[in-house]
Formats: C-alpha cells, sequence, structure tokens
C-alpha cells in the first residue's frame, strides 16, 4: 500500500491546527498509510509551540520550521522536499479544502491517473474580489497554455511523489502547478472538491494578485516553450526588428528616388535605426538566455528556502541531507 504524504504550509494559523491534523486523521486513518508534513513558514504567533506537541505525540506529524516566511511556493517546496510518501497530497491550512475528498482522489490514482487536481464547488468567496478574477484568469491561463484544469488556485491535490519533486517551485507558481505538471507528460485529471467559507485569518488575495498572475503567466509559458532554447524567442523577436529595420531603410531610399526628400530628415531613417537595434539587442538577450539556461541545466541542488529546524524528519532524504 503506498504511503500518502499530506504536506501544507502554515503562517499563524494557531487556532486551525490541531482542527485541520483532527480531520486529516478522520478521513484517513485506517485507508491509507500516512503522513502529515506541515510547514511553519515563518509564524509569529505560538503556532511552533503547537506543533512540536503534536509532533511529539504522533511521529506521523512531521514539522518543517522555516527560518522566515518566504511565501506559499518555497513553504509547498520545502514540504515536498521533506515527505518520504509514494504520493504526495497537498491543502491549504485554512480549512477551506476538506480532507474527505482525499480518499476520492486517491481512487482516481489507482486508476491510472499521475495527478487529480480538486475544482471548489460551491465556492465560498467572495463574488467580485475573487471569484470573479479567478474565473478571468483561469480562463487565461487554459487559452495560453493549453492547459485542460478548470480551477487553477484549487489547493487539495494529490500527485506522485516522482512528479511532484520534479516541479520548478519558486517565486509563486504554485498557482500553476497544474500547467506545471501537464509540461511533465503526466495524466491528469480534475474532480470536484468541497470548498468551506474562510473560518479564521484574513484573505492575503487582493486584486493586485490578477496581475502579478499575468506576469506569472508569462514566465510558465517561457518556460514550458522556450527554456531549453531561449535564443528560439529571442532571436526571432530580433530577427523580426532587423527586418522591419532593413524595410525601413528602403522605405528612406526608395523615397529618396522617387520624391527627393532627404534621408536626414526622413523618420523612416530614424525607425529603421530603432528596430536594427532592438533587433540587435534582443539577439543579444538570446545569447545570454542560452548562457543562463546552459548554467539553470548543469547546477544542482539550488532550493528557494532554509529550514531553521526540522521534527520527525528522516535524515535519509536529499533535502535534509541538504541542511
Amino acid at each position: 500500500m503506498p504511503v500518502v504524504s499530506v504536506v501544507s504550509g502554515t503562517y499563524n494559523r494557531l487556532s486551525l491546527l490541531k482542527n485541520m491534523i483532527d480531520s486529516v486523521r478522520a478521513d484517513l486513518q485506517g485507508r491509507v498509510d500516512y503522513e502529515i508534513v506541515l510547514v511553519d513558514d515563518g509564524s509569529r504567533d505560538r503556532s511552533m509551540e503547537v506543533l512540536r506537541d503534536l509532533a511529539a505525540a504522533d511521529s506521523r506529524v512531521k514539522v518543517v520550521r522555516l527560518r522566515r516566511n518566504y511565501g506559499q511556493t518555497p513553504a509547498l517546496k520545502a514540504g515536498i522536499d521533506h515527505a518520504t510518501g509514494d504520493l504526495i497530497a497537498t491543502m491549504d491550512g485554512d480549512l477551506q479544502n476538506d480532507p474527505a475528498d482525499l480518499p476520492v482522489m486517491l481512487r482516481q490514482i489507482d486508476e491510472g491517473h499521475d495527478a487529480v487536481f480538486g475544482e471548489r464547488a460551491k465556492r465560498q468567496d467572495d463574488l467580485f474580489l475573487r471569484k470573479v478574477p479567478s474565473l478571468l484568469a483561469n480562463g487565461l491561463i487554459r487559452r495560453v497554455t493549453g492547459c485542460a484544469i478548470r480551477d487553477m488556485g484549487c489547493t487539495i491535490r494529490v500527485m506522485r511523489a516522482d512528479i511532484a519533486r520534479e516541479l520548478p517551485l519558486y517565486g509563486e507558481l504554485h498557482r500553476f502547478i497544474p500547467v506545471l505538471v501537464q509540461m511533465t507528460g503526466a495524466r491528469m485529471v480534475q474532480i470536484p472538491a468541497r470548498h468551506h467559507a474562510r473560518v479564521a485569518g484574513v484573505t492575503k488575495y487582493n486584486l493586485t494578485r490578477t496581475f502579478r498572475v499575468v506576469l506569472d503567466l508569462i514566465t510558465v509559458q517561457f518556460l514550458h516553450t522556450y527554456l531549453a532554447r531561449p535564443m528560439h524567442a529571442m532571436g526571432m523577436c530580433g530577427l523580426a526588428c532587423m527586418g522591419l529595420g532593413f524595410c525601413s531603410l528602403a522605405a528612406t531610399v526608395i523615397m529618396k528616388w522617387t520624391t527627393g526628400l532627404w534621408m536626414t530628415g526622413n523618420p523612416f531613417l530614424l525607425l529603421s535605426a530603432l528596430f536594427v537595434l532592438i533587433g540587435t539587442q534582443s539577439i543579444g538577450l538570446g545569447l545570454l538566455g542560452e548562457v543562463l539556461s546552459r548554467t539553470y541545466f548543469e547546477s544542482q541542488g539550488n532550493r528557494s528556502y532554509a529550514v531553521y529546524e526540522a521534527i520527525n524528519i528522516e535524515r535519509g532524504t536529499d533535502a535534509s541531507r541538504a541542511d
């Protein structure tokens, strides 16, 4: 029977920790072998005291404490790196996800899928602040990336561990996990998932995040299409600009011959110089990207977080050895 690692990040969620662990136990106890990996992302309340007590009472509760607040994506990556299960299940620590959906997702894995994503049914969020921006963002992401997953932001999901550990999680790319999983060629499916109203804490979501999603989408699409060949992206842009520059120069010469207009007074001459300059810079950036890409693929062991303390974590894991 495969071991399931339930990974969750927590930040100032003191009042929710015990309830979340009790919920996971109630839904997985007796059904699968499991462990719960909780990542304290630099909490400033008494969360770590409670986590130590929970870990002391149950060896299946594993705690990773980060040195400071790094954010959701590095915390998720830290949890995945320290998990030892064959399957990785992720969920938020605010109890808006329901662990009762995990057994259903695990059955989808048994049926041959590599990753199962939840889709928030009857979403308990503000209409204009959360639902409408999320609907627009999901539609844009699907159109740009071709990923069929409808709800990219649902954080309850189950993946095979080998796939989860390969995901390039840094910055705020946790929003694009379905897209990153699709890049690996995994077989994916999405099923309805329960969604509860927030019972504690304050959402960190605001409308400015919508613009950050667009910027991250550009990053993901570049990683998906041109990470191993950045010159193809920047080089094509450079050649197009240089082509426009030569066309503009040709128009300047033709206008000189046909109308007698001085070339130095023709704006097309300046436009040609500008296009050639932009094209040259784009090709130069492509070459620089090729060097950075080689460095990226040849470097090993780089992480986007630093661990301060680990409890009930076996020292045999790669992340533990790195610490």
